[in-house]
């Protein structure tokens, strides 16, 4: 721990807006390497940091604190749903795989299978272990049509959204191929259920963002799917991990070294939940009966968002060292901000934050008070469809920049489905509420915009095609 001389010891500024902004001074965002008088520099205002936020000690012990965290999931119906069926998880050695294996084993479904790329971290009785990997199709056929999986959690997946911006290819040949190889193998071998693992930055409606447009596209997969009607679908989102958090291992081993701690902004404030929290969640999503259709489960109150500042001083404080703190900027696969229609101020206090302003027009009931859940609509997309082959063939060919020209190419198409799929009434609040900001908005977001607006009026599939492939 810092001590507590160091603590009280006069700041050479008192606020934390004037440090921040001798941050900035010091030096610039966007730098990748810090003179060491820089580095000095930064450690002294870092220093100031902690001591006019003493709170940031309990910040990083409140997020810690949420690995502990579940919610009252009912045993009997869940066991009773699972009893005598072979259940396969996709994935099952990462983290949230993990510790939805371990509430499968303690449900005793039939049987167990984990199939993954990687082993698991320890053996667990019960469960059976098998190397797959996804991106091959012909062996995802052979392996559901011998096992016969009744139910499957699909949770693999490249899940860093940084890495996601340097390996395009590789992240799309997994996220993507790999959820397609399932879904049809699932169907294929007469499965009767498939959950999707999917992220809370799915929230967003378009994102040329890596990780977080694969997640989205899959989410429309797994709604086309669901439309074909030979296989239950559904998906949940997942908001931060705190078991697996990227930046939680990022600020330990930077501490640990005595490194520079590089956050992309001294306002970013993030929704956390636990492991456990998400097993729950795709248990709870597994035994659904699903009256209104497929759907998109998640958990309704996330709690406070965490203070990334806040958790940066308090890591550090309780590693005892003083690293010096700089504001980076938002490096590719980390959105700065989402579009200003995204959440309607009507709804938005009464959903979770997983839920934006056009999915909390379809909320259905769950028949868990602690989550929340909206229709998965199938959104027709026959541009998106005609182009998916070609995005998955240069995935598995690592062709990381002909994959990115296409996926960026279907991102803007499914925004444009999605928005003509959408009620009129929901996309044109949506415009609204974010006419106000038209003048600042990024390029991106000023897209988005304008591929809202052009659904609203009647128009051909070339009118929608030149509106979704407009220059930023």
């Amino acid at each position: 721990m810092i001590n507590a001389r160091q603590l009280s010891a006069p700041p050479c500024a008192t606020d934390t807006e004037t440090l921040l902004n001798e941050i900035v001074q010091t030096v610039p965002p966007g730098r990748s390497a810090l003179p060491a008088a820089a580095r000095a520099r930064l450690t002294r205002i870092t220093a100031d940091l902690l001591a006019v936020r003493p709170d940031s000690v309990a910040e990083a012990t409140r997020y810690l604190r949420v690995r502990g965290r579940r919610f009252p999931l009912p045993d009997a119906p869940v066991a009773a749903a699972l009893a005598g069926r072979t259940v396969l998880v996709t994935g099952g050695s990462g983290c949230v795989g993990t510790a939805l294996l371990a509430d499968l084993v303690r449900l005793r479904p039939g049987r167990l299978i984990n199939v993954d790329l990687v082993a698991p971290p320890r053996r667990t009785p019960g469960v059976e272990h098998l190397r797959l990997d996804l991106r091959e199709r012909r062996a995802v056929d052979d392996c559901f049509a011998r096992h016969r999986p009744d139910v499957v959690f699909h949770l693999a997946a490249q899940r860093d959204p940084g890495l996601a911006e340097r390996l395009v290819a590789d992240t799309l040949g997994t996220n993507l191929a790999g959820t397609v190889n399932v879904i049809t193998a699932a169907e294929r071998s007469g499965a009767d259920r498939l959950i999707f693992a999917s992220t809370g930055k799915a929230v967003r409606m378009h994102s040329t963002d890596v990780y977080a447009g694969s997640k989205r596209l899959c989410e429309w997969l797994v709604g086309a799917a669901a439309a074909r009607g030979r296989l239950a679908c559904s998906a949940v989102r997942f908001t931060h991990v705190v078991d697996n958090a990227i930046i939680l291992e990022r600020l330990r081993r930077w501490c640990a070294e005595r490194g520079v701690i590089r956050l992309h902004s001294a306002a970013t404030l993030f929704y956390v939940q636990s492991a456990a929290e998400a097993a729950q969640l795709l248990l709870a999503a597994a035994t659904d009966p699903e009256p209104d259709g497929p759907r998109v489960t998640v958990l309704r109150d996330l709690d406070w968002p965490v203070h990334l500042l806040d958790l940066a001083l308090g890591v550090m404080a309780l590693a005892g060292t003083v690293t010096p703190i700089y504001l980076a900027g938002h490096d590719p696969g980390y959105a700065a901000q989402a579009y200003p229609g995204l959440y309607d101020p009507a709804t938005a206090g009464d959903v979770s934050p997983l839920i934006n302003a056009v999915e909390a027009g379809a909320l259905v009931t769950s028949p868990y008070p602690e989550l929340d859940a909206f229709r998965l609509d199938p959104v027709p997309a026959p541009q998106v469809a005609a182009l998916l082959p070609d995005l998955l063939a240069h995935g598995l060919r690592g062709d990381d920049v002909a994959a990115r020209q296409v996926f960026e190419q279907v991102t803007w198409l499914l925004l444009a489905a999605t928005a003509r799929a959408t009620p009129q009434q929901a996309v044109r609040r949506m415009v609204r509420l974010a006419e106000g900001h038209r003048p600042t908005m990024t390029g991106s977001h000023r897209r988005v915009d304008d591929v809202l607006r052009a659904s609203l009026a009647p128009t051909d599939d070339a009118g929608a095609t030149r509106a979704a492939q407009a220059p930023a």
